[in-house]
């Protein structure tokens, strides 16, 4: 192990790179020196990346040096790419966000049922309580055990309401499992055919779809670890699929933003669709649709940013793209990076992009 990272990076530094990308490499050589830096990095605008950084081990057992294509499970990122399957459903004209959902699952409870939408499940403001976070709490052995969907909604995601839907918010796992339900009824496929169906292959998205269990399986995978070093210490957490909207998905840096500027600059949801993703239902939150839009100082600026974060296991991501210009910066890691240092580099490489912006624009 301890001479694997030191040749990864050396095989990494090797690789050619596009002009202007040295400040935001210099940054994630900073980050690996510093504090272990061990993922992908990138840096974009609009379709263009500009700066793309590998570094270290996707998988120290076998060996494999991360690469600029290395699949990462994106934690609960899944619950934005869920939402934006969900609002391509209501493109097609087959969901309402409004509507209460025991019009789709007749066989849900009926009085929560009648209060309970779509949107108010996607931005966590429905009041159904968190039943998958208490049951793992009371019996850590009850994660990744397969469910039918409607099983897990019985068992998980059928509480009495905290809250009556849309006054308050709670960041509850339990909303997903009824919009995974709601989906499969009204599309007659499972979430993840659904999946491969209307995102993956529109997109001509190589490595990314959604995938159960220990995500080791997956083809091109990095593996997911508590620390690397003084050895390497592996931490999966497997997801079962009744859970795949809440944390199933993967994909890798170049294809997540690809994804981005498809949805948020292109054409692949309707103006209309891609106004109610990206708008705040709970304000105080910056929440809106299986995601955040914030406001930030960038670069001198306040600007309106696309906000995504997830973690699951030893995974951890960032993802973040402004909305006026769409300045983009991912991070992937899979060595249970900091959650503190890993928003300072993501800071670090959106100020490098602009840097980058106005150099090139003062030539």
């Amino acid at each position: 192990m301890k001479g694997f990272l030191p040749a990864v990076a050396a095989l990494v530094l090797l690789l050619p790179l596009p002009a202007g990308a040295q400040p935001a490499r210099d940054i994630v050589d900073r980050a690996v020196e510093g504090d272990g830096f061990n993922g992908v990095a990138l840096v974009g605008r609009g379709r263009t990346i500009d700066t793309l950084e590998a570094r270290g081990a996707a998988d120290v057992a076998h060996g494999v040096p991360m690469t600029r294509d290395t699949r990462f499970e994106v934690g609960s990122i899944s619950k934005w790419i869920a939402a934006i399957v969900v609002m391509k459903l209501v493109d097609q004209g087959n969901l309402d966000l409004d509507a209460p959902i025991s019009r789709y699952l007749p066989d849900y409870r009926a009085d929560t049922g009648a209060k309970l939408t779509l949107r108010r499940l996607m931005s966590h403001s429905s009041g159904l309580p968190n039943q998958i976070l208490a049951a793992r709490q009371a019996d850590p052995s009850s994660r990744g055990v397969e469910l039918d969907q409607m099983v897990a909604v019985r068992r998980y995601a059928s509480g009495d309401l905290a809250f009556e839907p849309g006054t308050a918010w709670d960041y509850s796992h339990s909303n997903w499992l009824v919009v995974k339900a709601v989906v499969e009824r009204v599309s007659g496929m499972s979430y993840a055919q659904l999946v491969d169906q209307v995102l993956v292959k529109p997109l001509r998205l190589r490595n990314s779809g959604i995938c159960h269990g220990d995500s080791a399986h997956v083809r091109g995978m990095a593996r997911g670890y508590a620390t690397l070093v003084p050895t390497a210490q592996p931490k999966p957490n497997p997801v079962p699929d009744f859970m795949a909207m809440a944390g199933g998905y993967y994909t890798t840096a170049p294809e997540l933003m690809k994804l981005m500027d498809a949805v948020l600059d292109g054409r692949f949801l309707s103006a209309a669709s891609r106004r109610t993703l990206m708008t705040t239902v709970m304000p105080d939150q910056h929440y809106a649709l299986g995601g955040r839009v914030r406001i930030e100082r960038i670069a001198g600026q306040d600007r309106e940013a696309a906000w995504e974060d997830g973690s699951n296991g030893g995974f951890r991501m960032i993802a973040r793209r402004v909305l006026a210009d769409g300045h983009t910066v991912i991070v992937m890691t899979n060595a249970s990076y900091d959650h503190a240092k890993l928003g300072q580099l993501g800071d670090a490489l959106m100020e490098a992009s602009y840097a980058d912006a106005a150099e090139s624009a003062s030539r």
